[in-house]
């Protein structure tokens, strides 16, 4: 096992990640404004599970370590994302999950 292409593997996994929830942001943010939303969200879809599964795949081919590293690389990136692009809360939204 090869430290080099462990990490590597991490790498690839956030990249993973980075076009996958990047792209299910993408796809919410052009969700709002069309005319045939469900037809975007299929299309999103089908696309980011394809490329993401072929990425686990070729992954999975060269050696089962790898892939689960690419594994934490892509919840790794997940997280980051996740954070990057999370909504700005107003200050009069800050109490808000208490009357509910």
């Amino acid at each position: 096992m090869n430290w080099f292409y462990l990490i590597l593997s991490i790498l690839l996994g956030c990249l993973l990640a980075l076009f996958f929830f990047g792209g299910l942001w993408w796809t919410v943010q052009r969700i709002a404004g069309s005319e045939r939303p469900y037809l975007i969200a299929i299309i999103s879809f089908l696309i980011r599970t394809a490329v993401i599964l072929l990425g686990f795949y070729l992954l999975l081919r060269v050696g089962w370590p790898y892939l689960m590293a690419a594994l934490a690389g892509f919840i790794i990136g997940r997280m980051v994302l996740t954070y990057k692009l999370k909504p700005e809360r107003r200050p009069d939204q800050l109490n808000d999950h208490h009357t509910r």
